[in-house]
């Protein structure tokens, strides 16, 4: 009788420590399994999250994605262009999963450091270098934004002197300046104003208020009645001479209208609440490939124009056609390339 018990017991044992290995194997599976929440993500900033402009829409970007996506995300912001690579390098060293970083400017740095860490994924916003199978640039087509900008500034202009102020001449960048300074000069002699012409000067800055400032008076003084501006805090003191001597300003990236509706009477914001969404959701679906760069633009609906009651609704409606025709491919933003 004791032996028959023994064998019961012996049989019991067997069969509770193999539903207990079962039950040991099935949550080692799921424990692997990672959630949006356990990847380690960081997005780099040039600037403060408060710029009204640049940094200012990344973060936006930022913040909806964790909302939307329950990723966790985090920033840092006023990176200098000293600090680039030993930023990548301090977060890959750390572990981070995919390092993003805010702006063209960042190519040449992720590029190189990517090399030495392979487990992570580099994500420039605006890039248009990939060098590796772990480097996967998302670019916006500014030059799409700029186009929708410049459907606003032909039309607002009384004298058809248009100026433009870029951050730094990079390719993505003259691009967007080609574009808008074509359309809106075109626009202009389209409503009879024969001597349209553009003017386009570099502040090689992306955050000095008060040369914005002086660049802008300057143009304005030689006889620019619209200005725009894409660098950052260098457009916060375009802006403020605007202002002071009474043209108009096409906003751009944010929404700048905000500062002063009178003098801001127009932006095209960059919807990169959409724009980071959809690009964090191809990170997590596994679909952001390195050695690609990844765009989006006018049809996938990230960038809105914004009025004030100083933009008619004729010009609205104006606006509306030509956005419908550049998301029909009508629109040949190739050939507007100064430099191709």
């Amino acid at each position: 009788m004791i032996k028959k018990r023994s064998k019961l017991t012996a049989a019991v044992l067997a069969v509770l420590m193999l539903f207990l290995l079962t039950a040991c194997g099935t949550t080692t599976v799921d424990s692997g399994k990672k959630g949006a929440s356990d990847y380690k993500m960081v997005l780099i900033l040039p600037g403060p999250i408060n710029d009204q402009s640049w940094n200012a829409t990344n973060y936006a970007g930022l913040v909806k994605s964790n909302a939307t996506l329950g990723t966790k995300m985090e920033y840092v912001e006023n990176v200098q262009a000293a600090d680039y690579e030993s930023t990548f390098r301090n977060y890959a060293e750390r572990g981070y999963n995919l390092i993003m970083a805010a702006g063209t400017q960042f190519d040449e740095a992720a590029n190189k450091v990517a090399e030495s860490y392979p487990k992570t994924t580099f994500c420039v916003v605006n890039g248009m270098v990939s060098k590796g199978s772990n480097v996967a640039p998302i670019f916006p087509k500014e030059y799409e934004a700029s186009y929708i900008a410049a459907l606003m500034a032909g039309e607002v202009s009384k004298n058809g002197q248009f100026a433009t102020i870029g951050g730094f001449p990079n390719k993505a960048m003259e691009h967007l300046l080609d574009v808008y300074e074509k359309v809106a000069v075109d626009l202009a002699k389209e409503r009879g104003i024969s001597g349209a012409k553009a003017v386009r000067a570099y502040a090689n800055s992306w955050d000095d208020v008060a040369l914005g400032k002086q660049m802008a008076a300057t143009m304005i003084d030689n006889g620019a009645d619209v200005m725009f501006v894409y660098a950052n805090q260098v457009g916060l003191g375009s802006i403020q001479a605007t202002k002071e001597k009474g043209v108009k300003f096409i906003g751009f990236s944010g929404d700048q209208t905000t500062i002063d509706p009178n003098t801001v009477v127009s932006s095209v914001v960059f919807d990169f609440e959409t724009f980071y969404v959809w690009a964090i959701q191809k990170y997590l679906d596994g679909s952001l490939d390195g050695n690609k760069v990844h765009e989006a633009g006018i049809a996938e609906n990230i960038f809105k124009p914004v009025y004030t009651a100083n933009i008619s609704k004729d010009v609205q409606d104006k606006v509306a056609a030509g956005m419908e025709k550049a998301k029909k491919g009508e629109v040949d933003f190739n050939a507007m390339f100064v430099n191709k």
